[in-house]
């Protein structure tokens, strides 16, 4: 395929991302709307992140799998038609309950449009440094999601309402099911993989039992019988995982790939960054409208500087992996956003505005930088046709991430509010997270770990070429 045909795949590809991505922006900045008009508690406002974020962690595999088994171009299609529907059944939502079931039927298409269209990037974009741009591209509509959405959604939610935000959704979605009929190539996997509805049940099992626990814990009890029983039930399903999935052939989760400590390490990269993204965005939102008073759009100008350097940076991080690799921007993300989170544990940033506008540049340049490593390590020495599986766990890690995030700092603030010593202790979990980006990028990025990506790449390939023989 020529350059001039790939870039409208990477236009489409783009405008997936944004409007998932743009969804959960304007969600974030509509919260204290939706609080206020159905009198929902903190608990209610992370079941509308969670619901989502949960069945789609819990389906981005399966996706993968599917796409590459019946066609990329088309599972494209059917999400982004499902993801549509959902956001117009959301505007309509009458009681927080049916928002939040409307919000998975989104989850249900979402699922099918990023991982897919990673693995679209990865078939179309057969160069290396060609792939990194391509990512590096992909991953700064992060940033334009961040600018526009508090902004946009802001505006939204001041003039017009809470509702309209998933209006948003509605325009986008429609046209890039026109585009992907016209420009998109279909592809598939050489030779299909089996589903693995028992590795899909003992996913959501997991997921499910795990947040529900830590959502549910402040109100319940810590100690609690249903608390301990929800983590009891979680860890039995990573044991049945851990147990089950080695025995077939073609699992959902192919442990193999773990051998691979790049891999594991955006992995665990995935999880620790976008959990601090999910709690930054919560955690801000509250205080911003409920301890500042501020309404949507200037609580959405506040958090610009932030967006802007998301913005800025992942595009560039793109074009280092592609030219140095993801150690350097992997190392500068997470000393970016550990050095924000200490601004607010550590010096209480947010009661100076300059201090904070300083925290939020530094969390917008390292969440900008650690997107491109993730994705090109999940996806780099793995065997083409495996792409859309390794992209979707990449996916998978990330959704856990914001599911986690959201979880854990929502139950911290949960009894006293975010401006309390509570939200300090948020604060200091947000730095947490950014000095482990910081260390799993020491630890995953050298020569050690290079050959062990090689080794597993090696074994992968020759397991799948007995397979077929």
């Amino acid at each position: 395929m020529t350059h001039r045909r790939r870039m409208p795949v990477l236009a489409i590809c783009c405008m997936s991302l944004l409007i998932v991505s743009l969804d959960s922006t304007v969600l974030n900045v509509a919260l204290p709307s939706m609080q206020r008009e159905f009198d929902a508690p903190v608990s209610a406002l992370q079941w509308t992140i969670d619901a989502y974020t949960l069945v789609l962690a819990s389906l981005l595999m399966l996706a993968g799998s599917t796409a590459d088994r019946y066609g990329r171009r088309r599972v494209f299609q059917l999400g982004l038609l499902l993801f549509t529907l959902g956001s117009l059944l959301c505007s309509l939502a009458p009681g927080m309950g049916w928002l939040v079931v409307f919000r998975m039927i989104q989850a249900v298409g979402g699922s099918m449009l990023n991982p897919v269209a990673m693995s679209i990037i990865t078939n179309v974009f057969t160069d290396p440094r060609e792939r990194a741009r391509a990512i590096g591209v992909w991953g700064g509509v992060v940033g334009i999601s961040m600018a526009a959405g508090p902004l946009a959604g802001g505006f939204l939610v001041d003039t017009l309402g809470w509702r309209s935000i998933f209006w948003l959704n509605l325009p986008l979605g429609v046209a890039a099911l026109i585009l992907t009929t016209l420009f998109v190539p279909e592809s598939k996997a050489a030779r299909a993989r089996r589903f693995d509805p028992v590795g899909q049940l003992l996913v959501i099992a997991l997921l499910g039992s795990l947040t529900f626990g830590i959502i549910e814990a402040p109100a319940e009890g810590w100690s609690s019988p249903l608390i301990l029983g929800c983590f009891a039930f979680a860890a039995l399903s990573l044991a049945g995982l851990l147990l089950y999935e080695p025995r077939r052939v073609e699992p959902l989760i192919d442990v193999r790939f773990f051998r691979s400590a790049p891999f594991s390490g955006a992995t665990v990269l995935a999880v620790s960054s976008f959990a601090a993204l999910g709690g930054f965005l919560f955690l801000n939102t509250l205080y911003l409208q409920q301890v500042r008073g501020l309404d949507a759009l200037h609580a959405g100008l506040y958090m610009l500087p932030m967006a802007s350097m998301t913005l800025v940076f992942a595009p560039l991080s793109g074009r280092i992996v592609g030219s140095r690799g993801p150690r350097l921007p992997t190392l500068m993300a997470g000393l970016a956003m550990s050095a924000s989170g200490v601004l607010f544990a550590g010096l209480h940033a947010w009661q100076s505005d300059p201090l904070m506008f300083t925290a939020y540049v530094l969390f917008g340049i390292g969440f900008g930088m650690v997107n491109a490593p993730i994705t090109n390590t999940a996806v780099s020495g793995m065997p083409r046709e495996q792409a859309g599986v390794a992209a979707s766990v990449a996916s998978t890690s990330r959704q856990v991430g914001v599911s986690l995030g959201v979880a854990v700092i929502g139950s911290v603030i949960a009894a006293t509010g975010p401006a309390s010593s509570a939200g300090v202790a948020a604060w200091w979990i947000i730095a947490g997270c950014g000095a482990a980006v910081l260390a799993i990028g020491v630890l995953t990025t050298g020569a050690w770990a290079t050959a062990t990506a090689d080794r597993t790449a090696e074994r992968i390939a020759n397991r799948v070429h007995a397979t077929r023989s």
